[in-house]
């Protein structure tokens, strides 16, 4: 799909990685409705943005809200054609923890964040993305963030890896669900990355991981790497109902 002239939703774009990618599609010439809870940073992005950018502060959790601000898109840019889904949080807790169990209210939170939420975004975008004229084949794309987590999660990231394997076990079918609408779904599966979640951690902490879990180069990923592979999904039409990592070979330890 040509970015240029789409118009893409981008969930968690306040911050971290949903900023970058935001950032890296407006570069493209796409106008960007930016979704977050977070109203003081998203209008702050949107007001430097200018015009190609559109913030609506949404709970992904809530049907109304997230379809009001998809009412709000059509209206102010007439269609959506590309829906990145970076909304998340990293919630911890132990299975048993001085003897009391993962809170249950902890995991419920997760889930719906991070799984329940993208799946509500992208069901309601891909409603919209249905009215759109084909760009060659294809009338919308679908990219959800996924986590390495979804395959080696660590101590206390139960719900977290659970939630992020779920993204990655929802992609097949929804992209075979939408293909007859010409609409591709497709996971990305992030390792350990620069952004405001890891931005606390004392240097000799963060070097620490660093030397212990990744690969080459041995150094976080640089949210902008991360934009740049969405970008490559939306401009390549061939990548559909799969999940990419882009991790340097990470591999999570137990903590």
């Amino acid at each position: 799909m040509n970015i240029s002239s789409k118009v893409a939703l981008v969930t968690g774009a306040a911050s971290g990685l949903g900023r970058a990618v935001a950032e890296a599609l407006l570069l493209a010439g796409a106008r960007v409705v930016l979704f977050d809870r977070d109203a003081e940073r998203g209008a702050d992005f949107a007001a430097a943005a200018g015009p190609a950018a559109l913030f609506v502060a949404v709970d992904v959790t809530s049907e109304a809200q997230v379809q009001a601000g998809i009412d709000r898109a059509l209206g102010e840019f007439g269609a959506i054609h590309i829906c990145v889904n970076c909304a998340g949080v990293p919630d911890a807790a132990r299975t048993v923890a001085d003897g009391k169990p993962f809170p249950l209210s902890t995991w419920d939170k997760v889930i719906a964040v991070n799984l329940t939420g993208t799946f509500n975004v992208l069901r309601l975008a891909a409603v919209a993305m249905t009215r759109n004229e084909p760009d060659g084949d294809e009338r919308g794309v679908i990219v959800n963030l996924s986590s390495g987590a979804a395959h080696d999660g660590q101590m206390g990231q139960a719900a977290y890896a659970a939630s992020k394997a779920g993204v990655i076990g929802l992609t097949l079918p929804v992209a075979r669900d939408l293909a007859e609408h010409g609409i591709r779904c497709v996971a990305v599966a992030p390792g350990l990355f620069d952004t405001p979640m890891v931005a606390g951690l004392p240097k000799k902490v963060a070097q620490a991981i660093v030397d212990r879990m990744i690969l080459f180069p041995r150094r976080m990923g640089r949210p902008q790497e991360l934009a740049q592979l969405v970008r490559s999904i939306v401009a390549n039409p061939y990548i559909n109902a799969t999940c990419l990592h882009i991790d340097a070979g990470a591999r999570m330890s137990a903590r």
